[in-house]
Parts: structure tokens; sequence; C-alpha cells
């Protein structure tokens, strides 16, 4: 007669099964080893945790109407997320399978109706459509032809331009390519940069800027006519004072702030509201000194009021007018941060790193701006914006309030 063996499921309950399987009960032994072992991270401005993706997440966007964030895995899949789930305790996101091969980059289109992907095996750029199905739900449609292949080296970032008029690549040579949304090269730079480290589109749409080898950030605009035709790519300025190579930058919200990360183990805030048509350079605001590695990132929340470094698997956050350092994260991932990103509200600040998505609130930002308020409060003549001031301060405050009490039971 064939013995029987209890055993414990993943799930904790009793189960029974013939004692031949042994096979099955070192697998499930093994993953209940394996989920034990899964990082595990706390925080008291953490929000919410996203955990769906069986792979290692590499790319976060967020859509520009603060509905959605995007992520993409080396599990085939990209996930479409809620950002009013955040603070909920279940996180459904939506599943966009990548056939026969998988997304290192994805970006939201300006309308948030579609979305781009860069291809690790296919090494070149496929779009997504969002379709609404009639019960509201949506689904993924693929366009039929991937762009063609023109970069040589690893991908570093892609971009869809807010004004919709076109995408941009760029590889760690010294290559970014200007794409029409058809797939066609417009425009090639070369950033003589050595190798570029990080490049990107602005929020405005109208400049791509690079960094790289070199201590400077260069920023080209993208020309088009009043008749929507493409003209050409124009040096615009340069940002010009770090001492080494900087790994990375970012934009606010309006493009008249950047913020440059470099190995030279300081952060630089600029003021890139210049008039460069006339020579006019953009400004160094702030140098602070911070920690910093070969693939750190940056992030500039989107009112320009905080600054986020990541270095390994830490993120530091700073008030940008202040140079303070605010907030340190320790250890929020079991690997390094593969994105950093503020959403468009500059509520949360979201990275990424080994299976997992993490969402902080952004507590600096409100700090920030209750004391922006406080110092309009001093100045302020007519009661009436005296009392809309007292208002606002007071939302902000129970706001942070909220944030700093953590979530309730």
């Amino acid at each position: 007669m064939n013995s029987r063996v209890h055993c414990l499921s993943a799930e904790g309950s009793v189960v029974k099964g013939p004692a031949s399987k042994k096979p099955k009960q070192e697998k499930q032994q093994r993953s209940r080893k394996e989920k034990a072992s899964q990082h595990t991270f706390s925080h008291p401005l953490l929000a919410s945790s996203l955990k769906s993706h069986s792979g290692n997440v590499t790319c976060l966007d967020f859509s520009s109407n603060g509905k959605y964030l995007a992520s993409c895995a080396d599990d085939r899949t990209v996930r479409i997320w809620s950002t009013k789930d955040f603070l909920e305790r279940e996180h459904k996101c939506l599943r966009a399978n990548v056939e026969l091969d998988h997304a290192t980059l994805v970006r939201f289109s300006p309308d948030s109706r579609a979305f781009i992907t860069w291809l690790a095996n296919g090494d070149t750029i496929r779009i997504f459509k969002m379709i609404k199905k009639e019960d509201g739900t949506l689904s993924f449609k693929a366009a039929a032809e991937d762009f063609p292949q023109k970069h040589k080296t690893t991908i570093l970032n892609i971009g869809i331009a807010e004004t919709g008029k076109f995408i941009m690549s760029a590889s760690t040579d010294t290559t970014i390519h200007i794409w029409d949304l058809k797939g066609e090269v417009l425009a090639s730079i070369n950033t003589n940069q050595i190798t570029n480290s990080y490049a990107a589109i602005s929020p405005c749409g109208r400049f791509v800027a690079s960094c790289g080898f070199t201590p400077d950030v260069k920023v080209w605009e993208v020309c088009f006519g009043k008749g929507g035709e493409f003209k050409e790519v124009a040096r615009a300025f340069d940002l010009k004072g770090h001492s080494a190579g900087v790994h990375a930058f970012a934009f606010s919200n309006d493009s008249h702030r950047m913020v440059t990360v470099s190995k030279d183990g300081t952060w630089k805030l600029w003021n890139t509201d210049v008039e460069y048509k006339k020579q006019q350079d953009p400004y160094l605001l702030k140098t602070v000194p911070c920690a910093s590695s070969e693939g750190s990132l940056v992030a500039l929340s989107p009112d320009g009021r905080v600054v986020a470094i990541s270095d390994g698997s830490n993120v530091a956050m700073y008030n940008a007018a202040s140079g303070q350092l605010e907030e340190e994260l320790h250890g929020i991932h079991s690997g390094e941060i593969t994105d950093l990103r503020f959403d468009i509200n500059g509520r949360f600040l979201a990275c990424s790193g080994d299976k997992a998505i993490r969402v902080f609130h952004n507590a600096p930002g409100y700090r920030a701006a209750i004391r922006d308020m406080q110092d309009m409060l001093k100045k302020a003549q007519n009661e009436a914006m005296k009392q809309r001031l007292q208002q606002q301060i007071k939302e902000a405050q129970s706001a942070l309030d909220t944030v700093l009490a953590g979530p309730i039971d």
C-alpha cells in the first residue's frame, strides 16, 4: 500500500500526497525559502510596495495625466498601475505582454493613450496603444512594425516629447537619434562626450540633453517650423561647472531648473530659464556635496523644490533651495536602484530595483511648500491673500501630519 505523508503547502494549509513525490515536496520547501529571502524594507515614508513583476524592474514612467505608473521588467511584461491605488492595501495592475522579447525602457505618450518600449533583444522601439474596452478596462495592442535598428551600442534612454512631435533614443557611445512618430530618423546627434551616461527630453518637449564622460551637460533645441515640419537640432546651452563626468541630470516640470549629479561628489542646481539665443548662459544656484557612484540617478520634483539622488540601493532627499539633506532611505532594494522619479503632482517619489517598486511620500516637498507659503505670508499685504495662504498652510500641514503618522491599521 502506498504510504501517505502530510506536508505544508506554501499557503500553510495541510495537504496529503504520496511519499514517492519527494521532488514536489523539496520544490515547495525551496519556494518557501525563496519567498522568505525576499528583500524586506520598511520606512515611515513608504506609501506602498508594488510587487507584481516576476523579473527585475528596469524602468518606470508616470503618465502626464497623473493617473498611471508604467513599469517594465525582464519578465516580458509592462505593468500599468493606477496611482490612486498607491495608498490602498491592494495594488492591481494591468499587464501588457512583450512578445518574444522584453522591454528595458518604457515611456508614456503625451496623451497617456500609448507607450513606447525599448526591446532588449530587438534593439529597437516598439509602440503599444492602450485601448479602452466597453467595460472601461484597458487592453494593449502593439504597432504592426517596430522601428528600424539604428543604434550600435547599449541603449541608455528613450523619450517622447510632450509636444508629440518627436521620439528620442540615446546609446552609450555618443549617439542620440531624433525620430518622427512613424520611425523615420529626423536627425542624429554626436554628443562628443567620449561616452554618454544619460540623456533625456525636457518636460516642455523643446530640448534634448546629454551627459557623459566629460564634466558638462549639453542641451540642444529640437526645432520645428510653424507648419509642424522638422527644421533642425540646434545647440542651446551647456551646464559647465563640475570637475568630473556627470552621472545623470533632471529637469523641473517647467524646464526652468535642472539638477546634475557628478563623479566629483556633488549635485548642482541650475537656473536654465535663460535667453540662450542671446548667448545668455544658465547660472548655478547651488552646489551640495553628496554620495554618488556609477549608475547614480537624480530626480527633481516637478515644482523644483526637492532633489532625490540614488547611490547603490540608497536614496537621499534634499531641499533644493537650501541644499539641506532631509531624508535618507537606506537599503531600499536588494540591488542597485534602476529608476527614480517623482509623480506628476510631486506627492510621491517612486524607485525600482530587484522585482519591486517602492513608492514614498514626498515629505520634504510638503515641508518646502509650507516654508515657502510662510515666507509669502510674512510679505502678504492684503487680508484676502493672508487668509488664503493661512488656509493653504493648514491644508499642507495636515497632509504632512497624515503622511508622518503612517498607515492606519
